[in-house]
């Protein structure tokens, strides 16, 4: 209490004016930021002739409609429903793959003393700031000898190979923070290294582990690009790919493609929403050492 009365008579915390600026300040930045996102709503549920005619914003005539959403996940040749299972199937294990095997990794560079370990670290970051373009004409080479092109599995060995280095790079850091006692008590008591990653490591790590697995699902899932080069197959297109798909030939429904962008964005949304706690505590706890 008396830290908190000498910064406030030193102005630390603000006066009230100060404070007042800064609420109308957030308040302007999040109206801002969350206006598109609200034109995007408001044209996903207003038919065609609206929002041509009157524009998004306009509140007469208003004649919300969900018959745009039924259209998307529908659609006769481009359904975002199977998209969506596409992307799932896609998706899933390209996070659980990644993750176990750069948590192992990790794990390594962060305890284990090992022969050039800063050379090899240094080669992961390097991995990460690869471009994509710049792989994908011998990744396509090496798919398509491999008989993996245009296949569920290929583009997830993509996704999974691309994840590793930076979850790797992320969870190092991670177990580095956690307290060497613990797995030196579990050591004494005959446990040995797999036991100690198993039944100590990973239980203490959990929230950094959701944490990058919330990342790389939402890397996965959003990805347009791989998946434009290594699927060609309309029936294993994802989500992403399907999207643009929506655009008509002659003329560019907007609410079509409104409601089509707001269901591709609710399953990302949703996963980051139930992991929410987890995700935060893994961030505080990669950020600041405990």
């Amino acid at each position: 209490m008396k830290k908190l009365f000498r910064f406030r008579r030193t102005g630390l915390i603000g006066s009230p004016v100060k404070l007042l600026v800064l609420n109308i300040v957030a308040w302007i930045i999040g109206i801002l930021w969350i206006t598109p996102f609200i034109g995007l709503f408001m044209t996903s549920i207003r038919p065609y002739r609206e929002v041509v005619l009157y524009g998004w914003w306009a509140l007469s005539p208003f004649n919300p409609t969900l018959k745009n959403y039924y259209n998307a996940l529908f659609h006769p040749m481009f359904s975002l429903s199977r998209g969506i299972i596409n992307s799932f199937i896609i998706a899933v294990p390209s996070t659980l793959i990644p993750v176990f095997v750069a948590a192992l990794t990790a794990y390594a560079f962060a305890r284990f003393s090992l022969p050039m370990k800063k050379y090899l670290f240094a080669t992961i970051l390097f991995l990460m700031a690869v471009p994509q373009q710049m792989t994908i004409i011998p990744i396509f080479f090496l798919l398509k000898d491999m008989h993996l092109l245009n296949t569920y599995l290929g583009l997830i060995l993509v996704h999974s190979s691309w994840g590793i280095p930076w979850i790797t790079f992320f969870l190092r850091n991670y177990f580095s923070l956690l307290p060497v006692e613990l797995e030196e008590a579990a050591r004494v008591d005959g446990a040995n290294d797999f036991q100690v990653f198993t039944k100590v490591v990973l239980p203490l790590s959990l929230p950094g582990i959701i944490s990058a697995s919330v990342l790389q699902f939402a890397w996965v899932w959003n990805d347009f690009f791989f998946a434009l080069m290594l699927i060609f197959d309309p029936n294993k297109m994802v989500v992403t790919q399907m999207l643009p798909r929506l655009k008509g030939q002659y003329q560019v429904d907007w609410g079509l493609l409104s409601a089509g962008s707001i269901i591709a964005m609710i399953v990302p949304l949703l996963v980051y929403a139930f992991f929410n706690k987890y995700y935060m505590r893994g961030f505080r706890g990669w950020a600041m050492k405990r």
